[in-house]
C-alpha cells in the first residue's frame, strides 16, 4: 500500500540527510499516515481512511463532509 494520505493525496518528500561533517545522504520523508474511522451522517455509514495528522486537524476543523466532498471535486475515490 503506498504512503499517501487518501483525501489529499500528499506522499512522502526526499531530501537529504546532512551530517555533522556536511555528507550529504538521499533520505525520505514520510508522511505520518494515521488509519482512522469516521462516521458520515449524510450516508449513515462509518469509512475507514489513511489520513496524514493534518489532514485530521483539517476534518476536525471543517468536518468530515466539507472534507468528503472537497476531496471528491478533486477526483479522490472515497
Amino acid at each position: 500500500m503506498a504512503r499517501k494520505d487518501q483525501l489529499t493525496g500528499k506522499g512522502p518528500m526526499s531530501g537529504n540527510h546532512v551530517s555533522h561533517a556536511h555528507n550529504k545522504v538521499r533520505r525520505r520523508f514520510n508522511v505520518n499516515l494515521q488509519k482512522k474511522r469516521f462516521y458520515v451522517p449524510e450516508e449513515d455509514r462509518w469509512i475507514t481512511l489513511r489520513v496524514s495528522a493534518q489532514t485530521l486537524k483539517t476534518i476536525n476543523k471543517k468536518g468530515i463532509s466539507a472534507v468528503l466532498k472537497e476531496a471528491r471535486a478533486k477526483g479522490a475515490t472515497v
